[in-house]
């Protein structure tokens, strides 16, 4: 299992409650792209419709410029596949006021991509400032052990 694309921004922005491993329905050029780390996760998310569960605002830009569709939509709206069980388990929490579903990573598994999804619930400020405080107060205690 090796990560493709990381969303660094979701583990400072979002407390993760649960987490999700999923497939996910691309086209080829799509593929080759993610491949070569050529994919945006900020600011997408996932919604549950009809008991599906779809991936909204991922961006990824053609692997060749020439040789893709001309109608092609870099951010078009992606299906996610997991079981129904797993489906059953999200659509509740896609509700619930303050949570979201959020891509955490996509990363190769054998030859498929997959993509970490997590439940999520939004951070406060005086969140965001305990944890750089947390990992300012580690980074120091890191360089007084290399002394």
């Amino acid at each position: 299992m090796s990560v493709l694309i990381d969303n660094r921004k979701a583990h400072f922005n979002y407390e993760i409650i649960k987490k999700y491993e999923a497939g996910i329905e691309l086209l080829g050029f799509e593929a080759k792209s993610i491949l070569n780390g050529r994919a945006i996760l900020a600011g997408a998310f996932a919604i549950v419709r009809g008991g599906e569960v779809y991936l909204m605002n991922m961006q990824i830009p053609p692997y060749q410029v020439g040789n893709t569709p001309q109608d092609y939509d870099p951010t078009r709206t992606r299906k996610l596949l997991l079981s129904k069980k797993q489906i059953r388990e999200i659509a509740p929490s896609d509700n619930m006021k303050g949570l979201t579903l959020v891509p955490l990573s996509l990363y190769s598994k054998g030859r498929l991509i997959k993509v970490e999804l997590a439940i999520v619930k939004g951070k406060k400020n005086y969140d965001k400032r305990e944890t750089i405080k947390k990992r300012d107060v580690d980074r120091e205690i890191s360089r007084e052990y290399k002394r």
